[in-house]
């Protein structure tokens, strides 16, 4: 497939349906599936993995095992650990358990920030600075993702500028990648793109992504709007697993199936192996006890399966 020459040659996902995709799962998910997964998302050609959050167990109970989970996990060589860490008793987590980078993150809503952690924007960044700062010191890289960037359950449409605001923030206390996400799926292309075009303003383009959810059904149309800007990272979570608890009847994270059979039906080289990775989310949604929400997956599965037509009654 001749590629679109506007459009990226190669694109980077990073797998977030470990972290993002499970923390929500109220049953608890064994230790065993999750180290499963990442080694099956890496073994798929995924090349960054969000493994896991080094946070409190009385707040996020799925995470609970997130020392052990990176203990237990089969590294390969080229692919990036990374954990979300929220403070630096969790950065102290994440130094021991080897992790190779760190998420630290913010939204672009005052109202959300208010509503979720009693504190302005300016103030939520600032209690990651020294997270940053232990981290580099240490050599490990830091990403940083801004929420809410174009839609907040509270205040409702997000100002593209307060992305630029928290971006700034992020850049000044040491944060060296920019992930803009549209956390509870409103967002539409032209929306997204001017806030993606904010945080460009402040990090280069190889160290801006975007993370979109489907709730709406815009994630694959956001993701090519952003490739249309240059833009040649993105999250996404196998399976679709994730949902958004800010947001009524989400479906949570834009399936990583769909973003790689988008990219590679465009021509866009993603290091990954289709096949492996539909394996992948059908092994974990086995677990979990309910079908993929990846609509490729679906599709795709359902064209291998034999048809039955013409067999005896």
């Amino acid at each position: 497939m001749e590629r679109d020459r506007r459009l990226p040659a190669r694109v980077r996902i990073v797998d977030v349906g470990p972290r993002d995709g499970l923390q929500n799962e109220k049953a608890t998910v064994p230790t065993e599936v999750k180290v499963a997964l990442i080694e099956a998302l890496a073994d798929a050609g995924v090349p960054s993995v969000e493994a896991t959050s080094f946070v409190s167990a009385k707040w996020v109970p799925q995470m609970a095992d997130a020392a052990q989970v990176m203990a237990r996990v089969r590294r390969r060589p080229g692919v990036t650990y990374a954990v979300l860490t929220p403070n630096l008793k969790g950065f102290e987590g994440a130094l021991a358990a080897g992790a190779d980078e760190v998420v630290v993150f913010g939204a672009a809503s005052e109202a959300f920030s208010r509503k979720n952690i009693n504190c302005s924007i300016a103030e939520s960044i600032e209690r990651f600075a020294p997270v940053a700062k232990a981290a580099r010191d240490a050599g490990i890289r830091v990403r940083g993702a801004i929420s809410c960037a174009v839609g907040c359950p509270y205040q409702g449409d997000v100002d593209p500028a307060s992305v630029g605001y928290v971006a700034k923030l992020m850049r000044d206390i040491g944060v060296q990648h920019a992930g803009v996400a549209d956390t509870i799926g409103v967002g539409t292309p032209t929306a997204v793109k001017r806030a993606m075009e904010a945080a460009l303003a402040v990090f280069p383009l190889d160290e801006v992504s975007g993370h979109f959810h489907d709730t709406y059904g815009m994630a694959l149309a956001n993701v090519y709007a952003c490739l249309e800007l240059g833009v040649s990272t993105f999250d996404a979570s196998v399976a679709g697993l994730g949902g958004c608890p800010y947001a009524k009847g989400a479906t949570g994270n834009v399936a990583t199936e769909d973003v790689v059979y988008l990219l590679h039906g465009l021509g866009i080289a993603t290091g990954i192996d289709l096949a492996k990775l539909r394996a992948a989310g059908r092994m974990v949604s086995g677990h979990l006890g309910r079908p993929t929400n990846s609509r490729v997956a679906r599709a795709l599965d359902a064209r291998d399966a034999p048809s039955g037509i013409g067999t005896p009654a």
